[in-house]
């Protein structure tokens, strides 16, 4: 079967895709997009997580073909899509608070991460997010190489880029 979708926003479509071919399959191998990364196949470690209609989803859980039709956004494209010619702020304070280490993780935390700050940023009075409420909101998401203390610092400096503080 054929499935079309609109991914980072662009139309994309995949021909000859088998019914149970995973989402994560036609992302990384038809549409050449690798950010995502293929770990567990079970949903349990968050490295495959994508956008579906602005919800995150372990793209290796959602069939192909139930996403034809709908939005798809993977780290690739939050590139650019606050600052033209850079990083998301999410991938930016990923890289400045070293939360990078062998990278495996770092794509579906970072896309966790932003849906969260996004849900959160604007509904929040003052301050940052509690680390509570941030391990919270990635506890769908493992990392071998890290404490998580990088992890949290990157997400609180977001936090802070999206608030206006400039950190």
């Amino acid at each position: 079967m054929r499935v079309t979708m609109t991914v980072n926003g662009e139309q994309a479509s995949a021909d000859d895709v088998w019914e149970g071919e995973s989402l994560l399959f036609v992302l990384r191998e038809r549409l050449a997009l690798p950010g995502s990364k293929n770990a567990c196949e079970q949903g349990e470690c968050g490295s495959c997580t994508v956008l579906l209609d602005d919800v995150p989803v372990c793209a290796c859980l959602v069939a192909a073909g139930q996403a034809a039709g709908r939005e798809v956004v993977t780290v690739e494209g939050l590139a650019g899509t606050q600052d033209p010619d850079g990083l998301n702020p999410v991938q930016q304070a990923f890289l400045d608070a070293g939360a990078v280490q062998c990278g495996f993780c770092t794509p579906g935390l970072i896309m966790q991460a932003h849906w969260f700050l996004r849900q959160s940023v604007p509904r929040r009075t003052a301050g940052l997010p509690a680390d509570p409420d941030i391990r919270e909101a990635l506890a769908g998401n493992l990392c071998r190489c890290t404490g998580y203390e990088k992890i949290l610092d990157a997400v609180r400096l977001a936090a802070a880029r999206m608030a206006g503080d400039g950190a």
